[in-house]
């Protein structure tokens, strides 16, 4: 059993950036891709970014790749996912993702 925990979340003005990080605590991600969903409220949960944890290569939503880092550190224990220039449209729930385990998501509003 892999437990995710991400934090980072909260309350971002327009134009703002956010930082948010997953780790998996006793655990290192190893070889695997750690993914970044969100879901806003009444939609679907949808892809943000992921990383291959082994060389790093990095995935991203097409619309948000330009303002979006998606990063690891060597020690293998997180990975941050960095938004920058945020929209009330990036409001929502934020999860990080490994196989088929999920974190239970942090939460982030882009709010003036």
């Amino acid at each position: 059993q892999l437990r995710l925990v991400e934090s980072g979340g909260g309350v971002v003005p327009p134009g703002g950036s956010l930082r948010l990080t997953c780790t998996a605590p006793g655990h290192k991600f190893g070889i695997n891709k750690v993914s970044w969903y969100r879901q806003a409220p009444g939609k679907e949960r949808e892809f943000v970014a992921s990383i291959m944890y082994s060389n790093g290569t990095p995935e991203y939503k097409a619309s948000i790749e330009h303002r979006t880092t998606i990063s690891r550190d060597p020690g293998q224990t997180t990975v941050w996912l960095v938004m920058n220039v945020m929209e009330p449209a990036d409001t929502g729930t934020y999860y990080c993702s490994v196989g088929t385990f999920w974190g239970q998501g942090t939460q982030v509003t882009v709010s003036a």
